[in-house]
């Protein structure tokens, strides 16, 4: 008889500080986050008035938490200039680029499995 190999666990500790898991639905989890992701991706740079109306159903309030945690968390750049109005774009950080194949694999589960 074969020995089983052993796989590896998605977490080892689940839901606790150490997984991984755990880690990226914090940080990219809930309702928004993943699409405004996405427009930025398909765009390189996007503005915030290009989100607001790229992604639908968001409020202003949300957007801007959204933004405002995906930059603290190092997957989006915030770019004002000083300009009259005021300007801002947002891009992909490189961490962020590392991220979007992993959607993109996802994003393929789902169309081929829902």
């Amino acid at each position: 008889m074969r020995k089983k190999e052993k796989k590896e666990p998605l977490c080892e500790d689940i839901a606790g500080k150490g997984c991984g898991l755990k880690k990226v639905i914090d940080i990219i989890g809930g309702k928004w986050k993943i699409m405004i992701l996405c427009v930025i991706d398909n765009n390189e740079v996007a503005r915030y008035g290009e989100l607001s109306r790229s992604v639908h159903g968001i409020t202003n309030t949300m957007l801007a938490n959204s933004l405002k945690e995906l930059e603290a968390d190092g997957l989006v750049e915030r770019k004002q200039y000083d300009e009259m109005p005021v300007r801002v774009e947002y891009n992909l950080t490189d961490k962020a680029r590392t991220l979007i194949p992993i959607l993109l694999s996802l994003k393929k589960w789902g169309e081929e499995n829902l």
